[in-house]
């Protein structure tokens, strides 16, 4: 079994709360400053303040739990994810949630068949690639995957450098709900496939990493944290 370092979906469910919800605090404050607007006597313009805070925390609470949810359902396929990589042999290591000056990263898998940054989806529509992009019920996504998980690997390439270690990093892009109909494919230098495939995706009998490079890179990783 790997060794797990960090806790999956943390990062995604708190800031799902606070991008979601923090219109609501603010409809809350302006109920609390349209009170006090009343009781200092200025009874009109309290009335209009309360019920035009009333109506916009109305619409902060229902636009905002949707938002929450989204990124929910996004941490859960984070958890399923990193379950499944536990699961690959005692010589990995999955740093879940790693962070890169502002960026998080879902999981870095460090082993004997290199450095991978891994990004989670969790997709309800079916995933296809044409003409070199990744599609969703056929249509593209807002945010190309694609290019987000190639700028990850990026960013854990240069964070590493930092460190002093010199090597590539792999971007994956993992379906956590097994919704890609290829099932794995490699695409513009990255790895895509379904979260079922992870086993057979990441236990390749290529040694990349020699045992010592390995346990020395996962101490810098462990040291910068």
């Amino acid at each position: 079994m790997a060794k797990v370092h960090g806790v999956a979906g943390e990062w995604a469910r708190v800031y799902g709360v606070v991008v979601g919800l923090w219109p609501l605090f603010l409809a809350v404050a302006a109920g609390g400053f349209s009170i006090a607007t009343i009781v200092l006597k200025n009874v009109e313009a309290g009335l209009l303040l309360l019920a035009i805070s009333f109506v916009f925390a109305i619409w902060s609470w229902s636009r905002g739990f949707k938002q929450v949810e989204r990124f929910f359902i996004g941490a859960r396929g984070e958890e399923r994810v990193s379950g499944l990589l536990m699961k690959l042999p005692d010589s990995y290591h999955i740093f879940n949630d790693f962070v890169v000056g502002r960026k998080h990263v879902d999981h870095v898998v460090v082993g004997p068949s290199g450095v991978f940054a891994v990004e989670t989806k969790c997709w309800a529509g079916k995933v296809t690639i044409e003409d070199g992009f990744v599609l969703v019920n056929g249509k593209l996504p807002d945010r190309s995957p694609l290019a987000q998980v190639k700028r990850e690997a990026e960013y854990v390439k240069s964070a590493l450098l930092k460190e002093g270690w010199k090597g590539d990093v792999t971007p994956v892009l993992v379906f956590a709900s097994d919704t890609f109909n290829a099932k794995i494919a490699e695409i513009q230098g990255a790895v895509v496939l379904n979260s079922c495939e992870i086993k057979s995706a990441f236990s390749s009998e290529r040694i990349i990493l020699p045992e010592d490079e390995k346990e020395r890179l996962v101490r810098i990783i462990e040291l910068r944290g």
